[in-house]
């Protein structure tokens, strides 16, 4: 029974040697009736002493041994057993080592596809900043992970009606020089995708680097900043030239 609890052979022969007998007993006698090495013994008995199922005395300068009795030890044991077993259902799973490399990902309907996926993947946040059709077309989406209880923050360049409170919405003036199309997605502030227009292709990156996670999470709060404060301070911006000429050249 107790080598089924991860008892060793040693530890079951004294056990069982002090168990069926009911008085003390010293080394030599466990020795003797257990047939356990006398040079195994003392380490044997220090083990089952700390694991609680030996008691230990001294008297009169000789060191004595007996047994928890075996209903306690039983209990003891299925204690043991269902702690063990509630532990284990805590035990968080290991980790996947984070992968910091950066991948690049070429096509539109590429692109689309794998911020649909990382969407739907996300278990506590997101942060996307986009223009508003590419928003309208995982818009459900987000707002199912908005329901689930999700940290939904939403950029949109352009106009689109949605449930998430998190929204900052820019609508481009027609002096805006250096505004382009762009898509930042971050979910679960650990894995990002980042897509642009190049030589009138879509081109992205997609990584979990720590760095660059960071990066565009910095990025992303840059733009929903200049966004709110265009449009809470736009008159006064607008009318002070050297503010807004520098606004306008912004990449939002």
């Amino acid at each position: 029974m107790l080598q089924q609890f991860g008892f060793t052979q040693y530890e079951s022969q004294v056990y069982r040697a002090l168990i069926t007998i009911d008085q003390a007993m010293d080394a030599t006698s466990i020795v003797k009736r257990s047939e356990v090495p006398r040079s195994k013994v003392y380490d044997v008995l220090r083990r089952l002493v700390k694991k609680g199922i030996v008691l230990e005395s001294t008297t009169e300068k000789k060191r004595l041994y007996t047994a928890l009795p075996l209903h306690l030890t039983i209990e003891k044991l299925k204690a043991d057993f269902e702690w063990n077993v509630q532990a284990l259902k805590e035990t968080k799973m290991k980790e996947t080592p984070v992968d910091d490399r950066v991948w690049t990902l070429k096509d539109n309907q590429s692109i689309q596809v794998s911020l649909k996926n990382l969407v739907q993947k996300a278990g506590s946040s997101i942060f996307i900043s986009a223009w508003a059709d590419d928003v309208n077309a995982i818009l459900p989406f987000l707002e199912e992970k908005h329901h689930a209880g999700l940290d939904v923050t939403v950029h949109v360049i352009g106009e689109i009606e949605t449930i998430i409170p998190n929204t900052s919405t820019l609508i481009p003036d027609t002096e805006h020089s250096k505004l382009e199309r762009s898509r930042i997605l971050i979910i679960d502030q650990m894995e990002m995708l980042f897509a642009g227009v190049e030589d009138a292709e879509w081109q992205a990156i997609h990584t979990q680097s720590r760095p660059l996670v960071k990066f565009f999470t910095e990025f992303f709060y840059h733009d929903v900043a200049l966004t709110e404060i265009t449009r809470k301070y736009k008159d006064t911006i607008m009318n002070d030239n050297e503010i807004r000429d520098i606004l306008l050249k912004l990449r939002y």
